[in-house]
């Protein structure tokens, strides 16, 4: 089973507009409303590949209410933590001239009793499924959350047996790296901040990868956005690269949500780490063009995966 883990979910608006101008006064064209937050992306990716992947999350108020709604539209289990503040909404305005701008908001603070609660719902789903699951903890921690509750929850889900896969940044990332996570998918910004030079290269990326599993992950994929990925299955293993495939996305926001899907699916399907990363750039690329973040067709997977090319940095230990 996948459990996707969201401390900060989200209701994701999207508008478009033929072009905005800072300042102006804008009619939009379409507004459309969708279940968001990392993890929920995440979950919705798994299940376009196939997959039942559940849901845990804290929600309050309408918003709240509307995103377990929408997941359980989708066919995703949801389950619900409720707290006493609003789940927040991400905007994402697309037009035609600059691209697409977001505004995500921070979400209203939680507080330690439901902190608390949240965990304790967590650690029974660990413990019900146990060695059959792959954890997935996706996005931010909402005002006042732990730095370490990352770090908490996926120690608690490796004494279920259960392994994790990892999404954050800043302190709450730095924090949860001690706990020794099997997978870590950071974006260059993300990595940059804690290895503290510039990834400015292939090779720079490869140093960045190793330190990053030096400082406790397991395996690490790290996101250079249009650049491409570079992954390392385990520490000495070889260092892959993986180019994005070349297309003009309609927007950018879940791709590496996507990905992450694409990496759990393909642990938990057995296949080797350059298959891992080709489907890993192959749902990234699928997001790119959807109809919202998340919203990825299994066809279009199939097909960018017979694009991607995975090329050898640097060859720790033996070919896979």
């Amino acid at each position: 089973m996948f459990l996707c883990v969201s401390a900060n979910p989200a209701i994701d608006k999207r508008i478009t507009l033929p072009t905005l101008v800072p300042g102006g006064i804008h009619r939009a064209q379409t507004v459309r409303s969708f279940p968001g937050g990392k993890s929920t992306h995440v979950a919705m990716v798994l299940k376009a590949l196939g997959a039942q992947p559940h849901w845990i999350g804290m929600c309050g108020g309408a918003t709240g209410e509307q995103v377990v709604a929408g997941l359980r539209s989708l066919g995703i289990a949801p389950h619900s933590v409720p707290i006493g503040g609003q789940t927040r909404t991400n905007l994402e305005i697309v037009d035609d001239t600059s691209g697409v701008t977001e505004i995500r908001e921070p979400g209203d603070p939680v507080s330690s009793e439901e902190f608390a609660a949240f965990e304790r719902q967590c650690k029974k789903l660990f413990e019900k499924q146990g060695e059959s699951t792959l954890v997935i903890f996706s996005g931010s921690l909402p005002p006042g959350g732990p730095d370490d509750l990352y770090a908490r929850l996926i120690t608690s889900a490796r004494h279920s047996g259960c392994h994790t896969l990892l999404d954050s940044s800043g302190e709450a990332l730095r924090v949860a790296l001690s706990a020794r996570p099997d997978f870590v998918k950071p974006n260059r910004e993300e990595a940059v901040a804690l290895v503290n030079f510039a990834i400015d290269s292939n090779h720079a990326a490869a140093e960045a990868v190793q330190q990053l599993i030096a400082l406790g992950a397991r395996s690490v994929a790290l996101s250079l956005g249009s650049s491409g990925m570079v992954y390392a299955a385990r520490e000495n293993a070889q260092m892959l690269f993986a180019p994005a495939v070349s297309l003009r996305p309609r927007s950018t926001v879940g791709c590496g949500d996507a990905a992450v899907a694409g990496l759990a699916h393909s642990f938990c399907s057995g296949l080797a780490p350059a298959e891992a990363i080709r489907k890993a750039t192959a749902c990234a690329a699928a997001n790119c063009i959807a109809d919202s973040p998340g919203a990825v067709r299994a066809e279009l997977v199939r097909e960018f995966e017979a694009q991607v090319r995975v090329e050898i940095l640097l060859a720790h230990g033996p070919a896979e």
